[in-house]
């Protein structure tokens, strides 16, 4: 196994490119969507697994971890996260074959049961900081170089003004984390030991010549509920609130669609609703921010990232029950029969809106959790 990471860490971008090229081939398996899919999703939840595993390794690399970029931790969130995602299709197309359309339900519900109580003890074990992309990315950015984190806005700050919380800290700081900085200081520290000498006198020098260099990493303090309560008021709020419900809402979804149906408009109104609150409650905290003593930092810049890629998660609704049926589909069918004619680009566009039609049919395709 030690073997087989170290060949992933040298050698990620070889395995960025055939996990993307095997992923790819997924969609052209035979069957893909057919009533007896279950050998296809089978594959393509191994492939799932494996990519997961091996984003983990190199998320977990020695000389990363060292720097803080990412926090070690006792249970592997991320990993687990990522593995529910992958084995969550299969689970829905073997419920779905075996015990039927509305039977299915009760598993998918189970799965996404399972994804809130990870999402929560990540969240609470990270101290309460944003997930970013629902927990499968670990957010690194809490990584400080202590360089960039004095100066803020044209000023040099006191080491002590940041309470080490980037989005939810005092108000009297901004944010310090920086991803770009604490990347260099890696470096620095792998190049300053890589050329050390084996003489104890050598190892002395390099060592205080990094002591120099390097400022020691600060200690980040892992925040509470109440910590968040106490020093934030509203805003801290506010935040609490916007990702419990963007945690909860895929199994608040389901758990409609199982009541309800998944025709009818409740179930999708509702988590429309919940990802509009939620949402809206986090880009009140990020304006509150703004406005408050002239702050211009926010959030880190790969949380700014994430609140937009969960706004754009908003166009999933167009995919999903019942308005996908009643609206996106004759669009779909009309540009289908539209583009026909042409030789090349109308088989492309056919098949297309076949691949796109077929991955609708999968609540865990068009679910964005």
């Amino acid at each position: 196994m030690d073997a087989y990471k170290t060949w992933v860490r040298r050698n990620k971008d070889y395995v960025h490119s055939l996990e993307s090229l095997a992923n790819g081939m997924t969609w052209l398996l035979p069957e893909r969507f057919s009533e007896s899919e279950i050998g296809p999703e089978a594959v393509t939840a191994f492939l799932g697994i494996i990519t997961a595993i091996n984003e983990h390794i190199i998320d977990t690399t020695p000389s990363r971890t060292q720097r803080g970029s990412v926090e070690p931790s006792s249970f592997p969130y991320s990993l687990s996260i990522s593995a529910l995602k992958d084995l969550e299709t299969l689970v829905e197309v073997v419920a779905q074959q075996y015990y039927g359309d509305d039977k299915k339900w009760n598993f998918v519900a189970f799965m996404e049961a399972v994804k809130v109580v990870v999402r929560i003890a990540l969240f609470r074990n990270s101290g309460y900081k944003m997930l970013i992309h629902g927990g499968d990315t670990p957010n690194i950015e809490s990584s400080v170089n202590a360089t960039d984190s004095l100066y803020t806005n044209g000023r040099r700050m006191k080491s002590n003004e940041s309470n080490g919380y980037p989005y939810m800290g005092s108000f009297n700081g901004p944010n310090p984390w920086r991803m770009e900085g604490g990347a260099m200081s890696a470096l620095r520290s792998f190049g300053a030991y890589a050329r050390m000498g084996s003489g104890p006198a050598c190892y002395y020098r390099i060592q205080q010549q990094h002591a120099v260099v390097e400022p020691p990493a600060p200690v980040v303090k892992k925040h509470t509920i109440s910590s968040i309560l106490s020093e934030n008021g509203l805003p801290g709020a506010l935040f609490l609130t916007g990702e419990v419900l963007f945690i909860t809402r895929p199994l608040i979804y389901v758990l409609f669609i199982r009541k309800y149906g998944i025709r009818s408009w409740i179930p999708w109104f509702i988590s429309l609703a919940v990802d509009l609150i939620g949402v809206g409650a986090l880009s009140q905290v990020a304006m509150t921010w703004k406005t408050r003593k002239g702050q211009n930092a926010v959030l880190s810049s790969s949380e700014k990232d994430e609140m937009k890629r969960r706004k754009l998660l908003w166009a999933l609704y167009l995919m999903r029950d019942p308005f996908f049926s009643k609206y996106t589909r004759q669009r779909l069918e009309k540009a289908e029969k539209a583009l026909e004619p042409l030789p090349l680009i109308g088989l492309l566009t056919e098949k297309i809106v076949e691949l796109i039609i077929g991955a609708q049919t999968r609540y865990t395709y068009m679910s964005g959790s």
